[in-house]
């Protein structure tokens, strides 16, 4: 389960309503007026909609999907893989790369599982690297569709917001006979723009970014275990691929910006 995505969705709604409550003096009862039916009806349906006129079912299909990689965190780190390249490698020195199938078959990493069992058939090097790099980039297009669904949401959904808002007040313009209730009509209307708003940048805009977060960090193990798989084919010393691969990790990590910290965990 990934804590910060929850933790994050449920700290941005009680701030939200936390400052709406002080606003009005912890007045409880201002609450029933965010709940407005027909507004979540304009914003959520209008955005659903134009999602779904914008982009095929077969990408539409894997939504799902990619709402799971949202909310989960997948059990495996960097260090750790290179640490099990390394071993691995080791292993392929000592009792050659026969010895390997049995890790091809059961390694909890199904990338690695694929990676090795290419090895162990004695693949040519720079087809196993073609088949993997394919994989990887089919993967990681996978998760870049799904992040442009959720970030045309986060683009269509303050738009069906004020169009919520300018149907409110299309409506309370018709009938101004009570100018006493054109107040609390007024803030009813206004509470679509609220939905807009709030839904893009609480949702699905952190969805589309968590998910692309999620992808480079995965493009950047694939790229790890792939250059890993390589060496060991190559027969080369398990302390120089650790050595090659942390100083690997290191330079994307620099790229992206990773911090001191995880470059001194890479250095372990």
């Amino acid at each position: 389960m990934d804590l910060s995505s929850i933790v994050g969705i449920v700290v941005s709604f009680v701030g939200l309503l936390v400052g709406y409550l002080l606003e009005g003096h912890f007045d409880f009862s201002l609450l029933g007026s965010l709940l407005q039916p027909s507004a979540a009806a304009i914003v959520f349906g209008g955005t659903i909609g134009a999602v779904l006129v914008s982009f095929p079912l077969s990408d539409l299909s894997k939504l799902l999907d990619l709402l799971k990689v949202v909310f989960t965190q997948k059990q495996y780190n960097e260090v750790d893989i290179i640490n099990q390249l390394a071993e691995l490698s080791e292993k392929a020195r000592k009792d050659g790369l026969l010895s390997l199938e049995q890790d091809a078959q059961t390694n909890e990493n199904e990338f690695i599982r694929k990676g090795l069992a290419l090895v162990v058939d004695g693949i040519e090097t720079e087809v196993i690297k073609d088949i993997l790099e394919r994989e990887a980039y089919l993967h990681e297009g996978v998760y870049e569709s799904g992040a442009k669904i959720f970030e045309a949401a986060g683009g269509f959904s303050p738009t069906m917001g004020v169009l919520g808002t300018v149907m409110g007040m299309v409506s309370i313009l018709k009938n101004l006979t009570n100018p006493e209730e054109l107040g609390p009509k007024i803030s009813v209307a206004f509470v679509a723009t609220l939905y807009g708003v709030a839904a893009a940048n609480l949702l699905w805009l952190p969805f589309a970014n968590k998910i692309k977060v999620k992808a480079e960090r995965e493009k950047m193990i694939s790229d790890l275990i792939i250059e890993g798989l390589l060496s060991i084919q190559a027969g080369e010393n398990p302390r120089i691929i650790k050595e090659k691969l942390n100083l690997s990790l290191l330079e994307k990590m620099s790229k992206k910006g990773g911090s001191k910290q995880e470059a001194k965990e890479a250095e372990g």
